[in-house]
C-alpha cells in the first residue's frame, strides 16, 4: 500500500478516454484525429521537470500518439498493450527503474486498464470511466472527464507543490 504520494516515482496514463475524450474522428480521406488537452501536456512536462518519470501505455498503435509523446518528452511510450499487457509493461519499466509497482501512479478509464489499476500504488480514473474501473477498491475518481484535463487534475492532487507559483 502506498504510504504517501511522495513515494511516487513514475506516472503513467492511458490515451483514449484519458488523455482524449475517447472519441475517434475520421476524415473522408481516412485520416484519424484525436484531440488532446494542452493542460494535460503541461502537467506531464511539469512533473517530468521535477524528476518524476512519465509514460503512456495504450492498447492502440498510432503514429499520432508517438508524435504527442515526443512533444511531451515522456520517458516511456508503449503501444499495442492488450490483455494484461499494460500491467506487464509497467512491471518491466519498474524493474528497469529499480522501483516497485507501489511507486507508480496510473490513470485509466476502461477494462483494458483494470489489471494495472489494481496493481499500482496510486490508481485514478476520469469521472466518466466505466463502472468496473470506478468500482476498484481504493481508486481515486477524478472530477474531470477524459480529455478534459483529467491528467492535470490527477497530477495536481499527487504533486501539489509542483504547481504552486512563487
Amino acid at each position: 500500500m502506498l504510504q504517501t504520494t511522495t513515494d511516487i516515482r513514475l506516472f503513467l496514463c492511458d490515451v483514449d478516454g484519458t488523455l482524449t475524450d475517447g472519441g475517434m474522428y475520421y476524415t473522408e480521406n481516412g485520416d484519424e484525429l484525436k484531440k488532446f488537452n494542452t493542460r494535460d501536456g503541461m502537467a506531464l512536462q511539469i512533473i517530468h521537470d521535477h524528476g518524476i518519470r512519465t509514460g503512456i501505455i495504450t492498447s492502440e498503435v498510432r503514429e499520432l500518439v508517438v508524435r504527442r509523446a515526443t512533444k511531451l518528452r515522456v520517458d516511456y511510450l508503449r503501444q499495442g498493450q492488450r490483455n494484461g499487457g499494460k500491467r506487464a509493461v509497467a512491471e518491466e519499466i519498474c524493474r528497469e527503474m529499480g522501483i516497485t509497482m507501489q511507486q507508480v501512479a496510473y490513470i485509466g478509464d476502461d477494462l483494458n486498464c483494470y489489471d494495472i489499476l489494481t496493481a499500482v500504488g496510486y490508481a485514478a480514473c476520469p469521472a466518466d470511466a466505466c463502472s468496473q474501473v470506478k468500482n476498484i477498491p481504493g481508486i481515486h475518481i477524478m472530477l474531470r472527464k477524459g480529455g478534459d484535463a483529467v491528467v492535470r487534475e490527477c497530477c495536481e492532487i499527487l504533486f501539489p507543490n509542483f504547481f504552486q507559483m512563487g
